[in-house]
């Protein structure tokens, strides 16, 4: 098993024995082996989603315990094909990642349509393929803050995916559109059984002030979620929360003083748990981003995330170029120890 606590350093004391200040974990709907059944079968999802649900769920490493570590490759579209693979061109290869999602033990890959279409009836019965059907494709010169459908619903069913999704940049000149698109593709994927997840990012200029990126803040964020749950996002990805504070700095939208004074604290499980908050109490599951591959210190960074998110109440950890950007064997060991924080029991919710 991987060293978490020698991984934490400093930190390892105050991130493994926190005790939440603000939401206590006896209001959330937590993660377990159980989950489908305890939360999602009481909702208006059909037979079918529940089933690739619970497909999700009982895959990889980590099948039984409710949590998810999935591998997200759409990089190439949204980064630049050079920018994603230059440092491993092996992943411009489709078969290489999935094979990667495999051998990483990991509950589903995610990836474009052209990804997985090109390797379906290879894979699809293996491992839960989810689309991510929308891009922000940054040949357009200058370059925005838009997402564009790359294909449809049914072109997702007829490659086997388990679940489709899709990104709205919340807080866009576009994001109005966007938010309808999702909603629409979204009800047509569970008509055809699939789950649903939504990539809720905030991209606004105007959300960086006095050198802080509110884009990351807890208020903000949260508020996404709330967003991207009452489209019926089935599991909601985010960026962990860096700061707080977000309204009131920008002296934008409605907030409540409480959100600041009683709910939350700075610490990064309290910030982190007013995300899954936001997602229903946890109906929903949070999967928070394992972000860019910043090169010696992405194990030990992404270990630190997962055990934030776990102990916030979250679903996992959805971890792209921390893994893909290095040589396989190491990818598949920081892709494992990000799993063996939701398989150690000592590491609980706070």
């Amino acid at each position: 098993m991987t060293d978490i606590q020698g991984l934490l350093g400093d930190e390892a004391k105050d991130l493994l024995t926190f005790t939440a200040q603000g939401i206590p974990s006896e209001d959330l709907v937590l993660p377990g082996p159980d989950f489908v059944d305890r939360t999602l079968s009481a909702t208006d999802r059909s037979p079918r989603v529940l089933r690739n649900l619970q497909s999700l769920f009982d895959h990889g490493r980590l099948a039984g315990t409710g949590y998810v570590s999935i591998l997200p490759v759409d990089q190439g579209i949204e980064h630049s094909a050079a920018s994603a693979f230059a440092a491993n061109p092996r992943y411009l290869d489709p078969r290489n990642i999935v094979e990667l999602a495999i051998e990483g033990g990991c509950n589903a890959v995610a990836s474009t349509m052209g990804v997985l279409g090109a390797v379906s009836r290879r894979y699809a019965h293996k491992i839960p393929f989810i689309v991510k059907l929308n891009h922000n494709e940054l040949l357009t010169y200058p370059n925005h803050y838009d997402q564009i459908m790359f294909g449809n619903v049914e072109q997702c069913f007829e490659l086997g995916a388990a679940g489709v999704g899709a990104t709205v940049y919340f807080g866009s000149e576009q994001s109005d559109r966007q938010l309808q698109e999702v909603s629409q593709v979204f009800a047509r994927a569970h008509e055809l059984g699939m789950f649903t997840v939504v990539w809720c990012y905030l991209r606004n200029a105007a959300f960086k002030k006095d050198g802080v990126d509110y884009s990351v803040s807890a208020d903000l964020t949260g508020q996404a979620n709330h967003l991207g749950v009452t489209i019926e996002a089935d599991i909601v990805k985010q960026k962990q929360p860096e700061n707080n504070g977000g309204y009131t700095a920008l002296d934008f939208g409605r907030t409540d003083k409480l959100l600041y004074s009683t709910l939350t604290t700075d610490h990064p499980i309290d910030l982190t748990r007013w995300q899954v908050a936001n997602c229903y109490m946890g109906r929903v599951g949070l999967i928070n981003s394992g972000g860019a591959s910043a090169g010696k210190g992405d194990l030990a960074q992404a270990v630190r995330t997962a055990v934030i998110n776990k102990r916030a109440g979250g679903t996992g950890l959805i971890t792209g170029r921390k893994a893909f950007q290095r040589p396989t064997s190491e990818g598949i060991e920081l892709l494992h120890a990000v799993q063996d924080v939701y398989l150690d029991d000592s590491i609980t919710v706070a």
